[in-house]
């Protein structure tokens, strides 16, 4: 393989989750996350996340590559309390996509389907607080 073609990957730069109502899920993750997008365009919202901040997408369905149910990897995002945030999600009135799981070695994950159809999942990484520090 040639390694000097290849791309360097860095980091997450976005991610893009889909929805019919674009206003919906604007205020479902307003309130869940407790921030208002940075930028808010017709057809699309962008929430920074966190400290390096971590960029969430909500773009109208109409624009997704692919039309159904969810599709693509889960994305997880590292939680200071996992436990409450899953509530939180589920009182918003997400479902559970998969409970919350102890992985080993301090990994733990969660996930819901928002109510756009979308998959969350949230997870307590100690190897993301190491490199954070």
């Amino acid at each position: 393989m040639n390694t000097s073609a290849r791309t360097s990957f860095r980091g997450i730069a976005n991610v893009s989750f889909f929805a019919d109502d674009v206003d919906a899920a604007h205020a479902w993750y307003a309130d869940l996350l407790g921030v208002e997008p940075y930028f808010v365009r017709d057809g699309y919202v962008e929430f920074r996340l966190g400290d390096h901040h971590d960029e969430l997408g909500i773009v109208d369905r109409r624009y997704a590559p692919t039309q159904g149910g969810p599709s693509g990897a889960i994305v997880y995002w590292h939680v200071d309390d996992l436990a409450a945030t899953f509530q939180a999600a589920l009182d918003q009135g997400a479902a559970v996509h998969d409970g919350i799981r102890e992985r080993g070695h301090g990994f733990v994950t969660a996930s819901v389907t928002d109510p756009f159809g979308n998959v969350l999942g949230l997870m307590s990484n100690p190897n993301w607080l190491e490199n954070r520090r």
